[in-house]
């Protein structure tokens, strides 16, 4: 009935005088009606929307003419799916050119290494089969064969250390085993109790300053192992980086010798120049590491003395002191070494950390 009268409302024409006056007062009633109908009708649809909510997958246009009204319903999930792919397609680009960048830049640094690899293995050929020359430093080459000479003496007073130490410290356990028999034996024993007393009291005084002595000779290890095997191999690690350095630096001033006793073109030019550039940039890396290993191996020397005048001191006083029994000259080396003894368990983990 609404639809009806909504319909008949839209198509109908009102006749209006020269005054302005309606010709019918009920055809004026009946549209008032219509559009109080229409205007509810209009705020039903209003809160159902609101109250379910718009399809968003799908967009509603409403033509209106004459004779009725028709609907087109375009679905928003195409335009969607278009611009999702748009995007998608871009993103995809963008990453496939950056994956591309990154797989020519290793392309680039293993060509890098490949060529430079070539060159040196070339040149290492040749010098040991004698058709290649070498750049020699005589007095820096000698510096270094005393060096690593001095490091495998060094070496071998280390092992040689650590082996007295490990027995000492058997010595030293064995002879605390021992008083505590001979004070366990002393009051089992009336017939012999002052014989097993003063053995055992004088196994524990050997006990005691063998502590001692193993405090220092564990300090004389640690030191003589810093030196060993941080402080030269450092400069150890300095003279390997030269001794490359230099390699590269012969294989490239032979590939620049090859180039310019070839003939003189453009292309061989343009080879020359880079090969050039390369020479160079060898040759500063290779000065500034023989100037490293210089000063290095120059502060390793003062090091090596100011630290093993101090070491054999110590070695030599509390060795003397332990074997002449000398108690007191013994704990005064080590006061004057700064060596601080552990208390007996120091070493064991605490309670919480056996949790």
């Amino acid at each position: 009935m609404a639809d009806s009268m909504m319909s008949k409302a839209a198509t109908m024409e009102i006749p209006i005088n020269s005054n302005g006056d309606s010709r019918n007062l009920a055809e004026e009633d009946s549209l008032e009606q219509a559009a109080k109908i229409q205007w509810s009708l209009r705020e039903k649809d209003l809160q159902q929307v609101m109250v379910s909510g718009p399809n968003l997958n799908e967009t509603s246009i409403v033509s209106g003419g004459y004779g009725g009204t028709t609907e087109g319903i375009i679905p928003t999930s195409s335009m969607k799916g278009s611009n999702m792919h748009h995007a998608s397609s871009n993103s995809s680009m963008t990453a496939e050119e950056a994956t591309r960048g990154v797989a020519v830049e290793k392309f680039d640094i293993v060509k890098k290494w490949g060529l430079n690899t070539y060159k040196c293995t070339k040149q290492m050929i040749s010098e040991r089969f004698g058709r290649g020359s070498r750049t020699v430093d005589l007095e820096l080459e000698a510096q270094i064969e005393v060096l690593r000479e001095t490091k495998r003496k060094y070496e071998t007073v280390l092992h040689l250390a650590r082996a007295l130490t490990n027995h000492f410290y058997s010595m030293v356990q064995t002879q605390h085993a021992l008083g505590d028999t001979f004070a366990d034996l002393s009051q089992k024993s009336p017939e012999l109790r002052d014989e097993f007393g003063y053995n055992a009291e004088t196994q524990k005084l050997l006990c005691k300053n063998g502590e001692t002595l193993l405090g220092a000779i564990n300090f004389f290890v640690a030191s003589i192992n810093t030196l060993v095997n941080k402080t030269m191999e450092d400069t150890l690690m300095t003279i390997k980086m030269y001794e490359n350095a230099r390699l590269e630096f012969d294989a490239y001033r032979a590939d620049l010798e090859e180039l310019n006793m070839g003939p003189r073109d453009a292309v061989t030019m343009a080879r020359i120049e880079a090969a050039q550039q390369q020479y160079q940039i060898h040759k500063d890396k290779y000065e500034r590491l023989r100037s490293d290993v210089i000063i290095k191996l120059k502060f390793l020397e003062e090091n090596k003395v100011k630290v093993m005048h101090k070491q054999l001191l110590l070695f030599h006083n509390a060795i003397s002191a332990y074997f002449a029994g000398n108690q007191q000259q013994l704990e005064q080396t080590l006061k004057q070494f700064n060596i601080k003894l552990k208390p007996p368990g120091a070493d064991k983990p605490s309670w919480l950390e056996e949790q």
